[in-house]
């Protein structure tokens, strides 16, 4: 069996966590098994499941403690004669590079899975970072092109030199349910409503505000609508207080933070993703799968839509009025029209089942090869 070091720096609830454990859940554990290397500080790391599918989860300090993560990463890294090293950190993958190089890992793999911003101070890092990304690593993976483009570059992803792992979801278990969608909006309360949706971290990156932005100008021109919000982050106070300056407090439904998300995909008409940036954002693929139309910005790849019909991409510069009318028009257009759509999305290659047998074959080929 091979055993490759999963090394993911911070694994909270979102995208990178549901890329790696969907790829996870269907690869062929007989042959491959992973070792997940996670911050201490990580707050959304699913011990129990991981370890009932018989990997290991190795917690190690946080990489703003960099010589203390690379030093365990080596003890880690030469206990465990690892033979493949995949690191999903991005950017940051880099200093895991360094030290499986050193500790004499012989597949290393550096995945981009997210993009920087110049307008983002948490990505000056990243930014600072991204030239070195092909140091140590001796293979290139992305989820999507734009990002295996942005970290690596256009001459090398030109020559096939980067493989691209889509991010994944489920197609069965996202499917549209109109059982569900009745019981879950009957249960909250929204059986006559036309729901705004969205569901991600409550962040600058994600353009959090702007959503509620968007909404007040759809409460002007519709009186059923309400906003459907699953997450967490550090402009959740923010947000709470401009709903409540808006006066559009009875018209926001805010769940906080929760793992049972399909049956609100199910429950919502249209879903919001008007993103800074983004790599390849799971709950877009994820949203389309349930049928739903997506109002993603145009920072965001193309590609992040699978369903041509359902993807619309609005540009920032046009304001919350312009955005709300987009919206308020295609998604009574759409409602009737409602179907799943998971043929669709496996046939674009999102499926994490079929998605994972290329990603069991290409590591049982590199033990091979070496």
């Amino acid at each position: 069996m091979i055993r490759v070091a999963v090394v993911i720096g911070k694994m909270h609830a979102g995208g990178k966590k549901k890329l790696v454990m969907e790829y996870y859940r269907h690869i062929d554990r007989n042959q491959v098994q992973f070792d997940f290397l996670c911050d201490s500080d990580s707050n959304s790391v699913p011990k129990e499941e991981i370890e009932a599918l018989g990997g290991r989860v190795y917690m190690i300090p946080p990489y703003q403690n960099i010589f203390q993560n690379m030093n365990a990463m080596k003890v880690l890294f030469c206990e465990n004669k690892y033979q493949i090293l995949h690191g999903y950190n991005s950017t940051m993958n880099i200093f895991a590079m360094f030290v499986g190089k050193q500790c004499g890992i012989p597949v290393r793999i550096n995945e981009s899975i997210s993009m920087g911003h110049k307008s983002d101070k948490k990505n000056i890092l990243k930014n600072l970072l991204r030239p070195f990304s092909r140091c140590f690593a001796t293979h290139y993976v992305s989820n999507g092109e734009v990002c295996g483009r942005w970290q690596f570059g256009n001459k090398i992803f030109d020559t096939g030199k980067v493989m691209v792992f889509k991010t994944v979801i489920d197609t069965d278990k996202h499917k549209f349910e109109p059982k569900i969608r009745e019981r879950c909006r009957r249960e909250f309360g929204l059986e006559d409503n036309i729901v705004i949706g969205h569901i991600g971290r409550l962040t600058a990156q994600k353009n959090t505000l702007f959503i509620i932005d968007i909404f007040k100008e759809i409460t002007k021109k519709e009186s059923k609508a309400k906003l459907l919000i699953v997450g967490h982050g550090e402009l959740e106070e923010d947000m709470l207080n401009k709903i409540k300056s808006y006066g559009i407090g009875d018209r926001v439904l805010f769940l906080g933070m929760r793992e049972d998300i399909e049956q609100f995909y199910n429950a919502m008409d249209c879903f919001l993703l008007p993103s800074l940036y983004e790599g390849l954002p799971v709950v877009g693929v994820e949203a389309e799968c349930c049928g739903l139309p997506v109002f993603f910005s145009t920072e965001i790849p193309r590609e992040s839509s699978p369903c041509n019909d359902l993807g619309f991409f609005l540009d920032l510069h046009k304001s919350a009025q312009e955005w709300a009318e987009e919206i308020l028009l295609n998604t009574k257009r759409l409602i009737e029209l409602r179907r799943s759509r998971e043929v669709d999305v496996r046939a674009a290659g999102f499926d994490s089942k079929e998605e994972a047998i290329k990603l069991s074959k290409f590591y049982i080929s590199q033990k091979t090869e070496g």
